[in-house]
């Protein structure tokens, strides 16, 4: 049975909203929010563990029948708490207003390289120091559109668990596997496993499309301002750029990873059809 919530004050909204606001909370509790349907089930079948769980019928009402399907498995779970809001109670808790009326609290997993596993010949997205979390959760959708096997957040300056990233990631934080961690934790990474490391970058670089994708490869990007560090550039098995036929020098840097993810596609199934 749902336990209904009508009043803004109560003190699981209050927790909920500070969960969406400060990445320190989440650090401190272990708990983290996602918001809409899709993402709650992608969430699910990575084999994330609900804390609770929010709806609004009002908002709730016209979904599809599969997120009905997911209120009846928690009802039947009758471990995770499932509340019942009012439609002022879920503007004030959603990041996004007035959404799909459904809010899953959600028990946080590790994001490390220990706990990352690559088949053989791996394409993978680093990113360094990548500061907005739209542009993170852009690329981990390019990233599943491409089947990509990791996307290896160096020096994050934001965490893994913003519901802004989450919410623009459409669930693709769940679908593609995603680690944190320094520059320096992740060149040893990819040297010891024999990736090729190649760096997005205007000076001293090649076409991309010149550039062979198709061994073990990790695709290196920085931030649309600054670009790589020299930490990267140095440690380079290729340095490799997008040509520029206007006046500006850059794209956004997941408009960058489609194309070069995309590039590695094309190289991988040219290989196979010949």
């Amino acid at each position: 049975m749902a336990i209904p919530i009508s009043s803004v004050q109560n003190p699981r909204v209050k927790k909920l909203v500070l969960l969406q606001q400060k990445s320190s909370e989440r650090r401190k509790t272990g708990l983290f929010v996602v918001e809409g349907q899709r993402e709650t089930e992608h969430c699910l079948e990575a084999g994330y563990q609900l804390d609770s769980l929010y709806y609004c019928p009002e908002l709730f009402v016209n979904q599809q029948n599969q997120a009905n399907r997911l209120l009846d498995s928690v009802l039947k779970d009758k471990t995770v708490p499932l509340f019942n809001v009012t439609t002022a109670v879920y503007e004030k808790m959603a990041y996004r207003g007035t959404t799909e009326g459904l809010l899953a609290v959600v028990h946080a997993k590790p994001h490390t390289l220990d706990g990352l596993q690559l088949p053989d010949n791996p394409v993978i997205v680093v990113l360094e120091s990548v500061e907005k979390p739209g542009n993170l959760g852009a690329v981990l959708r390019t990233a599943d559109a491409a089947h990509a096997d990791a996307v290896i957040v160096c020096d994050p300056l934001t965490d893994l668990y913003n519901p802004n990233l989450i919410r623009s990631s459409i669930g693709a934080i769940f679908t593609v596997p995603c680690v944190a961690c320094s520059s320096e934790q992740c060149i040893a990474f990819l040297k010891s496993h024999g990736i090729q490391i190649l760096t997005a970058q205007l000076q001293d670089s090649h076409l991309y499309y010149d550039t062979d994708m198709r061994r073990s490869t990790a695709i290196i990007m920085g931030t649309e301002s600054t670009g790589l560090t020299d930490t990267w550039r140095q440690v380079a098995d290729a340095h490799i750029r997008i040509p520029m036929l206007g006046r500006l020098d850059s794209l956004n840097v997941s408009v960058s990873a489609a194309i070069l993810l995309f590039e590695a596609v094309r190289q991988r199934s040219a290989e196979h059809s010949d």
